[in-house]
């Protein structure tokens, strides 16, 4: 882990925490971002109790639990026990919005591991019992009057440049374009066309969508998130410049494809509800510094060499590392009032190519790097750019992203955005892995469970990343205990040693 940056317990009281914090979002982001002194109970009124009217739906309170698959499903697709207790534990949670679950592959070929759900027409029955499991453990947690304003969706999803169906480890992607930078760092052959796809299976890919957009409504899901973040195929559509035909290059192309798949879910599916996940921005892929790696430790990010123009979506081109919401802000206000759309959740990134700008940590996954910066600026940045989105599109209903970092903090600061509306809704992720409660807790004014508060250190993306179910392997004893913890950390010490480092002890819960 990098030293050179301070530790979120280290801070003793919620007043130095806020002074930390203030002074870096004002400093970098021209933020006034203000804590608040304690999180409140419901029943003293909390912002974060409060429900929210979603068109002539109502989602109880402003706590939302993000879309986390845990590559813990069978070669075909359906949910295991270990799943079934993820979908447990997200009811547990005191959350009111249950944002897709996780991320379920429209198709076997779309799979980003050959463990990751996906739509079959004989994998229906798996739906229902996920389904039917979250509102159990809600309703016995809660009482039957709590299912009342529980909403719940599954996010639908083409993995496409990052596309693992088969064997773990071994990619077929399917992209929209070949990319400069990431080809390269992925072992793409620039000159090979074969993995990039026609129009015409594009337009082929819509009807699977629809087609697990039907599933989920004959399952009783309350509505579909068209995934378009991380790098994946919905993502990737959206920065085709250079792409020709119907699918590339000028605005209205990009976001063809997108919007054809809303279009088909909206004609097939009228009762159902549709969200939109969406990168707001992107920066180039970063790789650990060379100069710096050794010892054991991979070196700090620093960008790969990249072109210009760039083809990113929601930066500059000639300066993509500056971000630039031009075109997503276009793109949501077009999905509001050519569709209707109003619930959207906002991320950044890639965890696959830029994970500090995703998913910020203290710790790096073992593929990754030591963080190029404070992670505390990487979450300021997800709430400075979402602050922009509410304020010029008020009218939408939006998540924000990036807060588990803030650990022991993270009801301060999310009270803090809610009640300035700065966002309607706050995502949890990593969080609700080691502290599903978390939410739950909160609201009924309970101190937090500081041992079980997730401290970054990435082993629900190391595991996954060597070819093993995700988890929380330090806080959760299920992981804990389980045959591949020890797989892990066998993993992760030759990973050291390859590193030029020694065989040292694993981080340990503050």
């Amino acid at each position: 882990m990098s030293e050179n940056y301070p530790r979120i317990p280290g801070f003793r009281s919620a007043a130095a925490f806020a002074e930390y914090i203030g002074n870096l979002a004002r400093d970098h982001f021209q933020l006034d971002l203000v804590v608040d002194d304690r999180p409140l109970s419901q029943a003293e009124g909390s912002p974060l109790a409060e429900p929210m009217e979603v068109g002539n739906w109502r989602i109880g309170n402003r706590w939302c639990i993000q879309p986390m698959e845990g590559w813990d499903g069978t070669t075909d697709g359906k949910p295991t026990d270990r799943t079934i207790r993820r979908w447990e534990h997200f009811g547990l949670s005191g959350a009111k919005l249950i944002w897709g679950g996780e991320a379920v592959a429209v198709r076997h070929e779309a799979r980003a591991n050959p463990h990751q759900l996906c739509y079959r027409p004989e994998n229906l029955d798996g739906f229902r019992v996920l389904l039917r499991t979250l509102r159990d453990a809600h309703r016995k947690r809660f009482g039957p009057a709590a299912l009342d304003d529980l909403t719940i969706g599954l996010q639908l999803t083409h993995s496409g440049r990052f596309c693992c169906p088969n064997q773990k480890g071994k990619l077929e992607p399917r992209i929209i374009y070949h990319h400069p930078v990431l080809d390269a760092k992925f072992g793409l052959n620039p000159a090979d066309d074969s993995p990039v796809l026609t129009d015409e299976e594009l337009a082929g890919l819509v009807d699977d969508f629809v087609a697990a957009a039907k599933m989920a409504e004959t399952v009783g899901f309350d509505f579909v998130d068209v995934k378009a973040c991380h790098g994946y195929l919905g993502h990737e559509s959206l920065s085709a410049f250079d792409r020709p035909g119907p699918y590339g290059g000028a605005f209205e192309n990009r976001i063809r494809w997108l919007c054809s798949i809303i279009e088909g879910i909206q004609a097939s599916c009228p009762r159902l509800k549709i969200g939109v996940r969406l990168s707001l921005f992107d920066f180039p892929p970063f790789r650990p510094d060379p100069e710096k790696t050794g010892g054991g430790k991979l070196g700090p990010g620093i960008p790969h060499d990249y072109p210009v123009p760039y083809p990113g979506f929601g930066c500059d081109r000639m300066n993509p590392q500056k971000i630039d919401l031009s075109e997503p802000l276009a793109f949501v206000r077009h999905l509001y009032e050519r569709y209707g759309i109003r619930l959207f959740n906002f991320t950044a990134g890639s965890p696959y190519y830029n994970p500090h700008i995703q998913r910020p940590a203290l710790y790096p996954p073992c593929d990754g790097y030591q963080p190029p910066e404070d992670p505390t600026l990487g979450c300021l940045r997800q709430i400075a750019a979402m602050r922009q989105v509410k304020q010029a599109l008020p009218q939408i209903v939006a998540v924000g992203s990036a807060y588990t970092y803030f650990q022991e903090f993270l009801p301060h600061v999310a009270q803090a955005v809610v009640r300035r509306g700065w966002t309607d809704f706050v995502g949890l992720g990593r969080m609700v892995l080691s502290y599903w409660e978390l939410p739950a807790d909160v609201l009924a004014g309970q101190p937090l469970q500081t041992k079980r508060i997730c401290r970054t250190f990435s082993d629900c993306t190391n595991a996954p990343r060597n070819g093993l179910p995700s988890g929380c392997y330090p806080l959760d004893p299920h992981y804990k205990s389980s045959m591949e913890a020890g797989l892990l950390k066998q993993i992760k010490q030759e990973i050291r040693i390859r590193l030029g480092g020694r065989d040292e002890p694993e981080p340990q819960e503050e």
